[in-house]
């Protein structure tokens, strides 16, 4: 069976600047893609979308709309990440989290920028996690992404394109809230395919416990490790911006972040409850394999007690006894239906066993069902009438 492995688990775990560099020193990940950056600048009664090729060309919507979200796909090119921090003025050391993509889930003040940093997840093959990163800002989003390609906000892109809804009113904190919701609320659909592929596993450990069943229960387990190490800090960060007061985010909207702190609180919920069903799994398949031992040793025990007296009868007349040397010497040998007798004699012991053993229930089921090997005596005290 070949082993899963999550993309989280392949990822750069140590920063990327050198031991000593200075705060805000941005090192990019070689291996990572060529940023492509999407615009959507929006107002109530205003609406604009489009790819941008340079960032020199975000200057003309900067101001116009009451929100522009700015959203970078891949962080491969360090010039564009510095134009973009110095034309929003953007935090070197926050900037330096975005490009280093092992950072816990958490929310940071830098003046009016409010820095916020989440985990998308996603299941196909394997578990995939990616760090997005958002700046909110007095009339703007900045969100950056490890790659190009996938993402679970596109119900947002379109909440924004269409004219009658609540995030085309509002200011950019609620668009950042959507954001995190639309985030969070991806974890369930991920937890649902665990919770089918444990069903499955159960099963396959009740009918036909093997190594490969235990080996997928390890990998399930360890995936689900990953997603409480990505969802556990969220709900400590979205608990701090439900309580505090963060800059860019009113009142009524740190109302529909509680929401999205239930949400994390059902998913770590979720994720402690799927992992102890992988600790039960692994003991379901343990006992699996004694019971399965237990009764592979039962029948062989069945069948070497069968045996015992059949080789007790046929070694007391395989012995070498001469009987005319005296009449005591096995006169049996003599008899005209000495040998039917013998195998008769097996016969019957081997049936007699095999009734005894299955009065007792340790074979099949007695009449009375499984009875002890040595039965209580009645106790001598009268039963208590009630």
């Amino acid at each position: 069976m070949t082993r899963r492995k999550t993309r989280s688990s392949r990822r750069r775990l140590k920063p990327l600047t050198a031991p000593g560099a200075p705060p805000g020193t941005l090192t990019i990940d070689p291996d990572s893609p060529a940023p492509a950056i999407h615009v959507l600048a929006y107002g109530k009664d205003a609406f604009v979308e489009k790819n941008v090729a340079r960032t020199a060309d975000l200057r003309e919507l900067i101001g116009k709309f009451p929100v522009l979200w700015v959203n970078v796909d891949g962080l491969g090119d360090l010039s564009v990440l510095v134009q973009l921090a110095e034309m929003f003025d953007l935090h070197p050391l926050a900037m330096e989290d975005v490009v280093n993509v092992h950072q816990r889930a958490k929310v940071d003040q830098f003046g009016s920028r409010t820095f916020l940093v989440s985990h998308m997840v996603r299941m196909e093959e394997s578990l995939e996690l990616e760090q997005i990163s958002m700046f909110v800002g007095p009339n703007f989003v900045i969100s950056f992404q490890e790659r190009p390609g996938w993402d679970c906000l596109e119900p947002v892109r379109e909440r924004v394109r269409k004219c009658v809804t609540r995030v085309r009113e509002a200011g950019p904190g609620y668009l950042a809230y959507s954001l995190l919701d639309a985030v969070v609320d991806h974890y369930f659909p991920v937890l649902e395919a665990y919770g089918e592929r444990l069903e499955t596993l159960e099963d396959q450990i009740l009918l036909h416990p093997d190594r490969g069943a235990v080996a997928e229960v390890h990998d399930v387990k360890r995936e689900l490790l990953n997603v409480r190490r990505s969802i556990w800090p969220q709900r400590e960060a979205l608990n701090v911006m439900v309580r505090d007061d963060i800059a860019n985010f009113d009142p009524e909207t740190r109302l529909y972040l509680r929401d999205v702190y239930d949400h994390a609180v059902r998913i770590i919920d979720l994720v402690e409850t799927y992992r102890e069903i992988c600790s039960d799994l692994m003991d379901l398949y343990l006992s699996s394999v004694s019971n399965r031992m237990n009764e592979v040793m039962k029948v062989l025990t069945v069948i070497s007690t069968l045996f015992i007296p059949l080789t007790f009868i046929a070694g007391v007349y395989g012995m070498n006894f001469d009987p005319d040397s005296s009449p005591w010497n096995m006169p049996e040998v003599r008899w005209y239906l000495g040998y039917p007798l013998c195998v008769g004699l097996m016969v019957v012991v081997s049936i007699a066993q095999l009734y005894f053993f299955y009065k007792r229930g340790w074979i099949g089921r007695g009449k009375w069902g499984a009875q002890p090997l040595f039965p209580p005596t009645p106790s001598s005290n009268p039963p208590v009438s009630r």
